[in-house]
């Protein structure tokens, strides 16, 4: 029976490295895999998910605008799995898409992402994906101090900040993967206020 799958984590804690391990497997028995990707993500080339160390593939996009269900209904012969990476720019429709996928289609989906944004708070597609998925797992790094890492902090110039738009693409150099005291810390943080 297929199933949605939610796999989280911080920057920086290999959600891509396992999204094309999990392809990998999949194309060693033969079994063909649809790869997903949000169509904002430039940081490396449009189309193509690539990890931090440098390993890639190629893959469809998704923007706002895209029906996932329609898409992958359309591929002969059937695939056995839909991965997605960058899951977090989902718009809540399309997750809906994603369980019919599973439910309608019989496909697997699993989808890779960050839950929250770096100010703490649920990107756009993480929150339907921690609803509705059917097993949500989350990929673990640590922070500088040892910690959990669960907070992506950006950084201008290395320097953390705390105000700006929702979604800036970027990396290393935008973003730094820490645990939440070391996140209040390190903004300056002022209890019982809220942000």
């Amino acid at each position: 029976m297929a199933k949605l799958y939610f796999r989280f984590g911080a920057m920086g804690s290999g959600k891509t490295i396992d999204l094309l391990k999990v392809a990998y497997n999949y194309k060693e028995r033969g079994q063909d895999v649809v790869l997903y990707t949000a169509e904002i993500d430039n940081r490396y080339e449009v189309g193509k998910i690539t990890t931090r160390i440098g390993l890639q593939a190629d893959a469809k996009t998704f923007n706002g605008d895209t029906n996932i269900y329609r898409e992958v209904k359309s591929i002969e012969p059937k695939p056995a799995c839909v991965l997605i990476d960058e899951a977090q720019f989902l718009t809540r429709k399309q997750v809906l898409q994603l369980t019919d996928i599973v439910d309608i289609l019989d496909i697997p989906v699993i989808c890779y992402g960050l839950r929250t944004n770096f100010k703490m708070r649920f990107f756009e597609g993480s929150l339907p994906l921690m609803e509705m998925a059917d097993k949500i797992e989350e990929i673990k790094t640590i922070c500088d101090c040892g910690a959990k890492a669960t907070v992506n902090m950006r950084m201008i110039n290395g320097v953390p900040v705390t105000s700006g738009p929702d979604i800036l693409i970027g990396g290393n150099d935008s973003y730094k993967a820490v645990c939440r005291k070391c996140y209040k810390r390190l903004t300056h943080h002022v209890p019982g206020i809220e942000e």
